[in-house]
């Protein structure tokens, strides 16, 4: 299971709202089928394999720029774990538990 966070940033814009955007990024995501969660600074990702995962984000980049966006600035951050099967919610319920 790999787990991503994306944030893709698009400049350009004729103002300082970047929800559209957003929301485009984010309707490519449900079109590719990946599960994602998204948060106020990013989404996460989570994928079965790397072409999976790195499809996703490809779509989502190029569909800020279907939204009119003349620059896009993308980036990602990878834990490609492969000793164990673990979700996003896993990595969460781990750090909650131990919080009590």
């Amino acid at each position: 299971m790999i787990s991503a966070e994306l944030t893709v940033i698009p400049l350009g814009t004729p103002g300082t709202s970047l929800s559209k955007y957003v929301a485009a990024a984010v309707a490519a995501l449900d079109e590719a089928g990946i599960k994602y969660q998204l948060s106020g600074m990013g989404t996460l990702l989570e994928a079965e394999n790397p072409d999976e995962l790195f499809d996703a984000i490809k779509i989502a980049h190029e569909a800020v720029f279907k939204a009119g966006s003349q620059r896009v600035v993308t980036s990602v951050k990878i834990d490609d774990r492969r000793d164990r099967d673990r979700t996003m919610a896993d990595k969460v319920h781990s750090v909650e538990k131990k919080l009590g």
